[in-house]
């Protein structure tokens, strides 16, 4: 089977400025997120997996330059009308794959979320895995348990008045049908689903999803988001054995250690790579 990884970051950001280009205990936010993708690799060296950046952003093409763990990975240019705060994000994973795809087939694309650093090696398994399990799935997508229901205890305004987000006769939260929030963090694609013209929100094609622990529910777009992550992260490591060992080997993409056996800086090709575990 043949993967791509697409990581997306544009230059700037109105929620928290070149949120993109932070650092999470001392290491790049890129880090953590290419460090899920070596994982998986080290996990499945039965795989060809390749893996691009789409960036306009000449700040974090430093930052993927300045490692030299994951050696070869694509640089595909941000287009301008990909470039602005209403571009749908399902627009420029499209794009990065019809790059990518004149050079090899793939089987699946997994896009995996700057900002939503923190993920497992069998959070990106299971999402895998479902998209595989019936191919009427257009996508799968992350969640986490929904600590409020828009049929029981969340409210938008109304005229003058809040009323519930959808009507509903429930009195009580357990009645609601079960409900989940996006994390943000794994979005599993069909490549036959990229192909098309995307005309609609990504939630109106056929969907499935994968649970993760709902403490994994955090992604940054606010000064605030990233001081939660921040000190939530000690308790992130101490408790739950994959974020330790993500962290543990995000940290190594900001030394100088010769850990692999073929160093070639960060290309310009989709080229796979195998590699030895950290």
């Amino acid at each position: 089977m043949r993967i791509l990884f697409t990581i997306c970051g544009r230059a700037g950001s109105k929620g928290l400025r070149n949120k993109n280009l932070r650092k999470m205990k001392g290491v790049p936010l890129f880090y953590y997120t290419l460090a899920s993708i070596r994982m998986y690799m080290d996990a499945h060296p039965e795989m060809d997996i390749d893996i691009a950046l789409n960036t306009d952003s000449r700040e974090l093409v430093d930052i993927v330059r300045g490692q030299r763990m994951v050696p070869d990975i694509k640089i595909i240019d941000r287009k301008p009308e990909l470039a602005n705060d209403t571009a749908a994000k399902v627009g420029v994973i499209r794009d990065t794959y019809l790059q990518c795809e004149k050079e090899a087939p793939y089987d699946v694309v997994v896009d995996l979320d700057i900002t939503s650093p923190l993920r497992r090696t069998e959070d990106i398994e299971a999402a895998v895995e479902k998209l595989k399990s019936d191919d009427r799935i257009d996508l799968v997508f992350s969640v986490v348990d929904s600590r409020r229901s828009p049929y029981f205890n969340m409210v938008k305004q109304d005229g003058d008045y809040y009323r519930k987000v959808c009507p509903s006769g429930f009195t009580a939260r357990q009645q609601a049908p079960k409900v989940y929030e996006l994390n943000a963090s794994i979005y599993a694609y069909r490549p036959r689903f990229l192909n098309q013209v995307i005309e609609k929100t990504i939630l109106d094609y056929n969907c499935q999803i994968v649970k993760m622990p709902d403490y994994l529910v955090l992604d940054i777009d606010s000064e605030e988001d990233f001081q939660r992550m921040s000190y939530l992260m000690d308790w992130f490591i101490k408790e739950d054995p994959g974020i330790r060992r993500l962290t543990e080997n995000a940290g190594y993409f900001s030394e100088k250690g010769d850990l692999w056996d073929d160093r070639d800086g960060a290309g310009e090709g989709c080229h796979s790579r195998r590699r030895s575990a950290l």
